[in-house]
This record gives C-alpha cells, sequence and structure tokens, in this order.
C-alpha cells in the first residue's frame, strides 16, 4: 500500500503535535510495529521543533510523507536561515541540560537523514524509516 500527504503548518507550536497525531494514525493504520512509530514520531518531532525555533519569522512550513510497505520517507520544508550540518555534527555534543540534541537524536532514530538547501532558500531535511510491521515482529516472539 502507498500512501502520500503533504500538509502545510503554521510556524507554530501547536503545529507539531497535530502533524504528530496525523502520521501516527497513518503509521497505525499501515499496522506498523509500536517501536518503529513511536521512532518516526519522535524524530518528526526533532525536526518540526527546529523549524518552530528557528524559522520563527516565516509563517509556514511543510511536511511531506511518503509510506509504502517497506519505507517511510519524511521531507519537512523550511525557508528559515538553515544551519552548517558539518559544523554541528563536528562540534562537541552539546550539555543535555542545553538542549541542542535534536540532530543527534534524529540520526539515531532513522536509517537515513539528509539536509539539502536548494537556491531558492528552501531547506529541506528528509528522514528515512525502514519498516517493520506487527506481523512480521509477533513471529519473531518466542510462545
Amino acid at each position: 500500500m502507498n500512501i502520500e500527504f503533504s500538509v502545510r503548518l503554521p510556524v507554530d507550536v501547536k503545529s507539531v503535535p497535530l502533524v504528530r497525531g496525523l502520521l501516527r494514525q497513518t503509521l497505525e493504520h499501515l499496522d506498523v510495529s509500536s517501536a518503529g512509530v513511536d521512532e518516526i514520531l519522535l524524530a518528526l518531532t526533532e525536526a518540526c521543533a527546529n523549524v518552530v525555533q528557528h524559522a520563527a519569522e516565516h509563517d509556514e512550513y511543510r511536511v511531506e510523507v511518503s509510506i509504502d510497505d517497506e519505507l517511510c520517507r519524511i521531507s519537512v520544508l523550511d525557508h528559515g536561515p538553515g544551519f552548517d550540518v558539518d559544523a554541528v555534527t563536528a562540534a562537541p555534543p552539546p550539555s543535555p541540560l542545553d538542549g541542542g540534541r535534536g540532530l543527534l537524536l534524529m540520526r539515531e532514530l532513522v536509517d537515513r537523514l539528509s539536509f539539502v538547501a536548494d537556491g531558492s532558500g528552501t531547506h529541506r531535511v528528509t528522514l528515512e524509516k525502514r519498516l517493520s510491521p506487527r506481523s512480521a515482529l509477533r513471529l519473531l516472539e518466542p510462545s
């Protein structure tokens, strides 16, 4: 089964739970494992929270979702100032009390993470996660 959708959201903290709920319902409808749902939603939350925190002067951002039987691909697009991914990755990890661990967390939660800025000022964060359906997990569990 293939499901694709795109939503435009206000750059507002209330938009994050809205898109999380929409994605959660979609993943649960597709019978994705609970662990997979939780990891995808946490990665999405981090990506959207970064937009809300850093692209505040813009009115909206967009989340594009594409899910098939094997892969969930999410892109979060905004027109904020962006950041230097290499510099953030090379810097020593921040204190857990200071925040700033979203990039590290996203890298651990998904199978592929990419950042692209185009000439028009659009920044795209793409998260890809291979899916494990609940039925496949039940086959692996001991009786």
